[in-house]
């Protein structure tokens, strides 16, 4: 559910590019037919400058539990598109992330964030091509509704302070159904291209290029925006349990010995969507055999020889937005759990230990914390024990990173044998990458990683198309203890 969180918020001013509206304009979310929030646009000229402010709130259940998200961008530009300054601010479950960028003389962006209530200050080039809002808005005008045009564009992501590349094709006008009645519009088809993950979505625009509808499939759900009015909008939010799609069903129970030896797990697609896509590591092959997809996961054994994997780079070992390891509080929250341990091994070992004794209230209404946070308020589930875990390895000089992925459990919001969406920990142990799972009694051969990150969660979109439309076929022993490797 944190994939699907994240996406809507980094996607929001993306989404509304066709949005150019003369006054408000209102959008009611639904995701599967369930109306679940909305979202409001308002441009404004003044002072020669370009305002548009895209806020967007909606509402999601986790196994009987609410979890809101709220995210505001405000866009400034001249009035040709050109950028001059921006603002986000996201908030999942009451945990904000915050962003401010100035243009400078340069051309150069001065950026402000707040993680965690940790700051940051750094100089950013901004990406070649990318465009704001009243950018975007500028070039769908420039390229017109003419049926069969394609064109493409770059979308900056303010979260993530890169831009995404957005390629568009003119399709047919006709007849769209809306709240407040059947309108003409224009339908255009986009391929948003997220890394790792190109998304396809539908929209429909007026002859003012104003945003009537969107469709957008994501993780197994298809995600609806409708124009309408404010009241409309606001309406009251229906319940949508977004577990049903998120959980994996393994065909029979695996057993402890399995989990603990090895699997060799089939999987499929469950649509006709594009390919599923699964990471390589030490511990996880991936071999592709037309539709199917064959998973050989097993744990390192201590006397493991050295990985195939990239060995880690320097930003794996340092601090960032999302794992603040020079924090103060972080780094003597490490020493204190490493105690006298000599080898990186041990270290992680006992750090796994102590940060699943240090998160004693596990529940399911954190969104997505920061280290930092999870630090000073200790609770949360996987996520929070992952990103701690984390950080607290990077305050020991430890390279570390963060897996998303899913994990075999017997039992899980009223499913039996099921993979559930869950994060980890990999470390640089011994030239490999070693998983410790803080969240579980510890990593075995039912998690599957989809893929992995430095905890910033708006650079995980690798492998998230397959989250939700996975089918496993057939989940059996690992016979052939032979090392994990990409040749299997």
């Amino acid at each position: 559910m944190r994939k699907l969180l994240i996406l809507l918020a980094l996607l929001a001013p993306g989404l509304t590019a066709f949005a150019a509206p003369v006054k408000d304009t209102w959008l009611s979310v639904l995701l599967d037919g369930r109306k679940i929030g909305n979202m409001h646009v308002e441009r404004v000229v003044r002072d020669n400058r370009v305002v548009t402010v895209q806020t967007m709130n909606v509402e999601l259940d986790r196994a009987g539990i609410k979890v809101p998200l709220g995210t505001s961008e405000t866009d400034t530009e001249t009035l040709a598109g050109e950028p001059l300054a921006f603002s986000s601010r996201t908030s999942i479950s009451g945990i904000a992330s915050v962003v401010h960028g100035t243009r400078r003389p340069d051309g150069k962006f001065d950026v402000t964030s707040e993680v965690g209530g940790a700051k940051s200050n750094r100089v950013v080039e901004w990406p070649h091509n990318a465009l704001l809002a009243e950018g975007l808005r500028l070039a769908e005008q420039r390229n017109g509704l003419i049926a069969g045009t394609k064109f493409t564009e770059w979308a900056f992501q303010v979260d993530s302070l890169d831009a995404v590349e957005i390629q568009s094709t003119i399709g047919k006008r006709e007849p769209v159904e809306l709240p407040d009645g059947t309108q003409l519009a224009t339908q255009i088809e986009q391929i948003i291209h997220l890394p790792g993950s190109p998304t396809k979505s539908v929209v429909w625009v007026d002859a003012g290029l104003n945003l009537k509808k969107l469709t957008l499939p994501m993780m197994g759900y298809e995600l609806t925006m409708l124009a309408c009015s404010q009241t409309c909008a606001q309406a009251p939010n229906q319940s949508a349990d977004i577990l049903s799609h998120a959980l994996a069903h393994a065909p029979a129970a695996v057993s402890a010995d399995a989990l603990e030896h090895g699997l060799v797990i089939s999987v499929s697609a469950n649509d006709d969507g594009t390919a599923l896509q699964f990471v390589q590591t030490d511990e996880q092959s991936v071999a592709t055999h037309g539709n199917t997809v064959t998973l050989r996961i097993a744990p390192l054994s201590p006397n493991a020889k050295p990985g195939r994997e990239t060995p880690p780079q320097a930003a794996d070992s340092q601090a960032n937005d999302w794992l603040q390891s020079n924090a103060p509080v972080i780094r003597k929250l490490a020493e204190k759990a490493a105690g006298k341990a000599q080898t990186s091994a041990v270290q992680m070992h006992d750090l796994q230990e102590f940060v699943r004794r240090y998160i004693q209230n596990k529940n399911l209404s954190i969104g997505y914390a920061s280290a930092l946070e999870v630090a000073n308020k200790p609770e949360g589930d996987c996520t929070e024990h992952a990103v701690l875990l984390a950080a607290l390895g990077r305050a020991l000089g430890i390279p570390t990173r963060v897996v998303y992925g899913l994990a075999y459990t017997d039992h899980y919001a009223g499913g039996d044998h099921v993979f559930v969406p869950h994060a980890w920990t990999q470390a640089w142990v011994n030239g490999r990458w070693q998983s410790f799972d803080a969240a579980l009694p510890g990593f075995d051969a039912g998690h599957i990683a989809l893929s992995y990150g430095d905890g910033d969660p708006w650079r995980f979109f690798a492998g998230m198309d397959t989250l939700g439309r996975m089918r496993i076929d057939s989940v059996e022993p690992m016979h052939d203890q032979s090392p994990i490797s990409a040749t299997h």
